[in-house]
């Protein structure tokens, strides 16, 4: 048995997230996870919302409400949200917890105690108008790589370069919006990432197995140097620096929320005491394989930030050994974005259709080797024809017709022909590329593969037609379905990572349960599980087609990417 720690990138906490967010973090790490228990392996998956910052600040000021109360109230939007996605966390924590603080100071006076922290006297904008300095975030204007005007003082959203605030043209006040902002002396703490440069490139060096986009990025930073990165922030909200002098600053956003995988782990742990002790995941975890799940543009930060840190700790922690990174899921083209609330949000989309509809239709079209697009067509066309005309056919009109001819029982078994001789063997091919695929987090290349096999029983059951074979061979008919029931429980099984509520649906229609910690064994055992006068439960309709109706609605509600429109004239 292996142990698997798997995350996911923290999603901001200002807010509901779109289905961008979705799928390039929390829905491939839970498929990934929900696997791994399947295989009997050790898992925990954890996910937090990222609290502090400026988006938590502007959020609240927003709202009219305390901070702290703010936070609280969105981490439980997030949470019911992701439940109806039936995303598996072990731990859904919050990087405001109090594990989190105390473990931030902790790096921090390690940093500061092996000298790579220093004290550094820089000018930052201060606003005449709010009476404040701004923090980088509270700073927005003209990037001056592409132009746009919603550049942050951190980064541009639009073409994701890394900025400085004192790189933005005609910079204004994200909380005023005024441009009386002047540069003044103040003070910060800086880590040393220069200094740090050469073991983190050693590190990098040694992950032959990461992706082209993730070791890309990272050689990207590496090639271009290491910058000593102030780490922290004229904020009232956020991990406090607990070092003489800097009693009205908090510690940067992006140095404590990449602690805040080990701080929820602890959370995890302190909540539940009965489980292994979250240090075990984490100091000296040599028997632990680490695996991340990120968007592209968190890639740097944890691929060369973030192991700065813990390598400069000088302290045994485990880093990562797997990041799985994606390209940007768009929505007709154009960038989803929470800030401009343009494109679909998940609290929107859970309404819309059931979870399974989503997890299955962006998993197999997951921005893995470049850029997706997402449209409605698109979307009606998965769930459509994979999800109603070839699962839900296979699975509906199999056990419709035996029990309208037999009763609801399974019939009895018959000798194997060529036919379930070929589609075995064929179902166990396919079966082995999906296990592969999964274990190395292809996830386009694992969705067409488990389509395959529920192709293969569609196949099946079109060609055996017990429809026709009950005129001439009522026993061979019985044979027939209880081959396709069987295979029917096969496929709930392998299909439970990806759509787990429909598989579940489909094991109840056979009156069986999917153990979540179980895989399949020898398929030609398995083929045989449900025996003869086995008790049926009465079918429903597994999944419902998206109409064309259905896809008008959405695109007058959400917009589409139509000649003429850009995403400031769409409706949102």
């Amino acid at each position: 048995m292996a142990r698997h720690l798997i995350t996911s990138a923290l999603p901001y906490i200002n807010g509901v997230k779109h289905i961008g967010n979705l799928i390039g973090s929390m829905l491939p790490a839970d498929v990934f996870a929900r696997f791994q228990r399947q295989q009997g392996h050790e898992v925990i998956y954890i996910c937090a919302t990222d609290d502090h910052g400026t988006p938590a600040e502007l959020g609240a000021a927003k709202e009219g409400m305390d901070v702290a109360e703010y936070c609280e109230k969105q981490h439980r939007i997030q949470a019911d949200i992701y439940k109806a996605f039936h995303l598996s966390f072990d731990h859904f924590g919050r990087t405001s917890a109090p594990q989190n603080h105390e473990l931030t100071q902790h790096f921090a006076k390690k940093l500061m105690e092996n000298g790579y922290i220093e004290e550094r006297v820089i000018k930052q904008f201060y606003s005449n108008t709010d009476g404040r300095f701004l923090p980088d975030r509270y700073i927005e204007g003209t990037c001056p790589h592409c132009g746009s005007d919603r550049a942050r003082g951190d980064q541009c959203e639009s073409c994701t370069k890394v900025l400085d605030p004192e790189d933005l043209i005609d910079p204004r006040s994200a909380i005023s919006g005024s441009t009386d902002v002047e540069l003044k002396e103040t003070k910060h703490l800086f880590l040393l990432q220069s200094k740090l440069q050469k073991d983190v490139e050693n590190w990098v060096e040694g992950k032959a197995l990461w992706p082209h986009l993730v070791k890309s990025i990272a050689k990207k930073w590496l090639t271009e140097g290491l910058h000593d990165r102030g780490i922290t922030r004229d904020l009232k909200w956020g991990v406090p620096v607990d070092f003489p002098g800097y009693e009205e600053k908090v510690f940067y956003v992006w140095f404590d929320a990449p602690i805040g995988y080990i701080s929820a782990t602890k959370e995890w742990s302190d909540l539940q005491p009965q489980q292994r002790n979250w240090e075990s995941w984490w100091r000296g975890a040599d028997d632990v394989t680490y695996t991340q799940f990120m968007a592209k543009d968190n890639i740097p930060f944890h691929t060369v930030t973030f192991p700065a840190t813990i390598l400069g700790s000088g302290e045994d922690w485990k880093m990562v050994d797997f990041i799985k990174g994606f390209n940007w899921l768009t929505y007709y083209g154009d960038k989803f974005s929470t800030s401009r609330n343009f494109g679909i949000f998940t609290s929107d989309a859970i309404e819309l259709f059931p979870s399974d509809y989503w997890r299955y239709m962006l998993l197999s079209r997951a921005p893995e080797g470049s850029d997706s697009s997402f449209t409605w067509p698109d979307m009606q066309s998965v769930v459509n024809k994979d999800l109603c005309d070839v699962l839900g056919n296979l699975v509906n009109r199999t056990l419709q017709f035996s029990i309208k001819r037999f009763g609801a029982e399974v019939p009895e078994a018959g000798a194997w022909t060529a036919l379930e001789e070929n589609t075995l063997k064929e179902a166990e091919a396919a079966l082995a590329e999906f296990k592969t695929h999964l274990s190395e987090c292809e996830f386009r290349k694992a969705m067409a593969s488990l389509r395959h096999l529920w192709v293969l029983g569609n196949q099946y059951i079109a060609e055996a037609a017990p429809w026709d074979a009950i005129k001439q061979d009522e026993p061979r008919a019985r044979a027939i379905l209880n081959f396709a029931m069987n295979y029917i429980r096969v496929i709930a099984i392998a299909s439970f990572p990806v759509i787990p509520e429909s598989s579940r649906r489909m094991a109840g229609f056979l009156n069986v349960e999917i153990d979540p910690y179980q895989w399949l064994g020898s398929l030609a055992e398995e083929m045989t599980a449900l025996k003869a006068g086995h008790a049926l439960e009465k079918p429903e309709i597994l999944f419902r087609k998206i109409e064309d109706e259905n896809v008008a609605e959405c695109e007058a509600r959400f917009g589409k990417n139509e000649q003429g429109k850009t995403p400031e004239t769409m409706t949102a």
